[in-house]
């Protein structure tokens, strides 16, 4: 990462403030611990000036809370001043680990009560703040992302809603499911931002005897629509590029689409070599464990498993079950969603914390500064590697 501890020369948007919603308070707290201890270490001879006001806090996390009536109804409140502040909004639409009383039931919150609630303390800040930006993860709705039929445009309707109905100036999403939903707020910010050196940064602290070269370790993509993203990690790490496509039944729906009927390889040899593929989320995990199951038929040694948002929506067991059998070694998924703490304990399982580089995004964008170097992570990918001892031809 660069030096972020002096390199900022300009004047802040506005004092900083960042409101966690239900589900995030945790990621929140280690954004806000990063962004405390580098403002208090910065030197700067116009901290003191009246453009810096508030510019240096013991915590940027502004109090909110979401009150529930019995019948379920809600409402935000946002119990101190965010006048002229640079709000972060930070989102978990896909925690189902909170809950809260309806008619004397325990309910776990959906996306929709998610999405819901960041309406509310948008609402709440009653236009006063300077700037709003959003940052979500995973995208609300991201997989209904275009049409295949007389279906509805959920996400694009979203992002509208909040952009130019609700004063929203910026979206900050993870490895988008389809990042061209943007076109649907054209004169909005969006950054699809990459999770390619934590997640390979974890991958070689994690397996410290990996061998980073084209005869010992491949990238595989599960399916057609993944492959811009393995494109990237092959191209910056040098190595070969396979792929998987599925064949689908389109005369069933199944749980909302057409089953997959089998999944062909395309690619080099892979006998023998270490296997990272590489995917934006894991729902169920079928596809992934039928992908594995490919590859040790196809005499793959390791196979490390690589995704942003671990969702295990059918539960552990199938990952248990093919971890057992020898499919896989590894699991790493990104602390940007809901972990259940029977994840963390698995012994197949690696977090890959985000904070920190969030940390980052926020405290430049504070700055109204270009992240561009942040976004495009290569530099620091080689930087890393050249410290853990690794040798990687750049224009491989």
């Amino acid at each position: 990462m660069p030096d972020m501890i002096n390199e900022f020369m300009t004047i802040p948007v506005g004092p900083l403030g960042i409101i966690a919603l239900p589900g995030c308070e945790e990621l929140a707290r280690k954004i806000d611990r990063y962004i405390v201890d580098w403002r208090e270490k910065r030197d700067s001879e116009h901290k003191n000036t009246i453009a810096f006001s508030g510019y240096q806090k013991e915590s940027y996390i502004i109090n909110a809370n979401f009150p529930r009536f019995g019948t379920g109804e809600a409402k935000a409140v946002i119990t101190q001043t965010i006048r002229g502040y640079d709000l972060y909004i930070v989102i978990d639409a896909f925690n189902y680990g909170c809950t809260y009383k309806m008619y004397g039931r325990e309910v776990p919150m959906s996306p929709d009560d998610h999405f819901a609630n960041l309406k509310r303390v948008i609402s709440a800040t009653m236009g006063k703040a300077r700037r709003i930006t959003v940052i979500m993860p995973m995208l609300y709705e991201g997989r209904q992302h275009r049409r295949a039929g007389r279906e509805s445009l959920d996400c694009a309707i979203a992002l509208q809603e909040l952009c130019n109905n609700m004063g929203v100036d910026n979206i900050i999403t993870f490895d988008a499911h389809d990042p061209r939903v943007q076109n649907s707020i054209p004169l909005n910010g969006f950054e699809d931002v990459q999770p390619a050196y934590q997640m390979i940064k974890a991958l070689v602290n994690n397996v410290p005897d990996l061998k980073i070269d084209k005869d010992h370790l491949m990238v595989i993509s599960p399916d057609e629509g993944g492959m811009g993203r393995c494109i990237y990690y092959s191209t910056v790490l040098g190595l070969e590029l396979g792929m998987f496509y599925k064949r689908r039944d389109f005369t069933r729906v199944v749980n909302g689409r057409n089953p997959i009927v089998a999944h062909e390889f395309l690619g080099d040899d892979v006998e023998g070599k270490d296997v990272i593929i590489v995917d934006d989320m894991i729902s169920s995990g079928d596809s992934m464990i039928e992908v594995a199951k490919k590859l040790k038929d196809l005499k793959a040694n390791r196979i490390f498993i690589c995704t942003c948002f671990g969702l295990f929506c059918e539960g552990l067991r199938t990952f248990d079950e093919a971890y057992e059998k020898g499919l896989f070694d590894r699991v790493f998924t990104t602390n940007l969603v809901y972990r259940t703490p029977e994840l963390l304990e698995r012994k197949w399982y690696c977090e890959v914390d985000m904070s920190k580089y969030i940390s980052y995004i926020i405290d430049t964008l504070n700055h109204d500064m270009s992240v561009s170097k942040l976004l495009n992570p290569s530099d620091r990918i080689y930087a890393f590697l050249e410290r853990k001892g690794y040798h990687i031809q750049h224009n491989a």
